[in-house]
């Protein structure tokens, strides 16, 4: 299967499918922290319509998660250009669609997610309400619940590449990504 992991540097979720055989890439504005030979730095529109399977979309929450809604008022127009490029995504010509995002205004400015995971379902013993708006794939089922649940990401302390350690994807969630999905 062809896979599409859009706004992905980290290469965590194109690893898990790649590792179970499947033609997987990841696309990013940022170079890819992973193996090059299987990422497209560049816009994801540059690639949408080059015959995918699934895509699976991270794209960047910095305008749209209500953890920063007290500065929603000061960037309504980064606000809608970041609605606008989830539309796209979401209608991207791919049949099996997963869009990632934390709860954001995606929720009630396009529509609810079909799904809210959290990575203690998935082998980490943490909290980030993470939600999922899915087009023909089935919802992720947990894997492994674990207890010890702690808001480590809530947590960290500010530096320059925290927004980066906040958006990284749990191994686990994508490991369930790869098993459920490819």
């Amino acid at each position: 299967m062809r896979v599409l992991v859009a706004c992905e540097y980290s290469a965590t979720v194109r690893d898990a499918f790649r590792a179970r055989g499947h033609d997987a890439w990841s696309c990013d504005l940022l170079a890819t922290e992973g193996d090059p030979r299987w990422h497209h730095q560049g816009d994801v529109f540059d690639i949408i319509n080059d015959g995918w399977d699934l895509l699976i979309a991270h794209p960047p929450c910095t305008h749209l998660a209500v953890s920063g809604a007290r500065w929603f008022k000061h960037k309504l127009v980064e606000q809608s250009e970041a609605l606008e490029f989830v539309r796209r995504l979401l209608n991207a010509p791919v049949d099996r669609i997963a869009l990632e995002n934390p709860v954001s205004i995606i929720s009630s400015r396009i529509r609810k997610p079909d799904q809210v995971i959290q990575p203690w379902q998935f082998g980490h013993g943490e909290t980030k309400a993470t939600c999922l708006w899915l087009k023909g794939l089935p919802k992720l089922a947990p894997t492994t619940i674990v207890d010890g649940r702690e808001a480590r990401v809530h947590k960290m302390a500010p530096s320059p590449d925290r927004w980066k350690e906040r958006s990284r994807t749990y191994t686990g969630i994508a490991r369930a990504m790869a098993e459920q999905w490819g």
